[in-house]
């Protein structure tokens, strides 16, 4: 199996940073079009805990805005092969003392089927975790 090929880390990142934008302007429907529509999909937030899509799909309607002041640091892409990736990363943010902890599995599910969207790849998002720690 070939680690991060330069292609490959390209497209998660590019998908990644699709991600992010969505989740800055609370584009809730970019968020969902870049998790896998499937029962099987897992997302473990700060307080909640969704099983399946529909369910993450449920939450994001009550979900509010991330905090404007959110920076990422220390992001690592890691591929392995040509169709799945981890994305891992920290975030703070000037509204609170703790830091975020964001792990996210990405598989290239199928053809790349709305670009404009910014969904590099059919790459989608297949488990998350979201997780916050005091600042040491």
């Amino acid at each position: 199996m070939q680690l991060n090929l330069p292609q490959v880390v390209a497209e998660v990142s590019a998908a990644f940073a699709a991600y992010e934008r969505a989740l800055a302007d609370h584009d809730n429907m970019t968020i969902n079009m870049l998790f896998w529509q499937s029962p099987q999909t897992v997302r473990y937030g700060i307080s909640e805990i969704q099983h399946g899509s529909d369910q993450i799909r449920a939450y994001r309607k009550i979900a509010t805005p991330v905090p404007r002041s959110r920076r990422l640091q220390r992001t690592v892409v890691t591929t392995f092969g040509t169709d799945f990736a981890t994305v891992s990363t920290e975030f703070i943010s000037m509204d609170t003392d703790q830091i975020g902890r964001q792990m996210q599995t990405w598989a290239r599910i199928g053809p790349d089927s709305q670009p404009e969207a910014g969904l590099h790849g059919g790459w989608r998002i297949v488990a998350a975790h979201v997780s916050l720690i005091d600042k040491p």
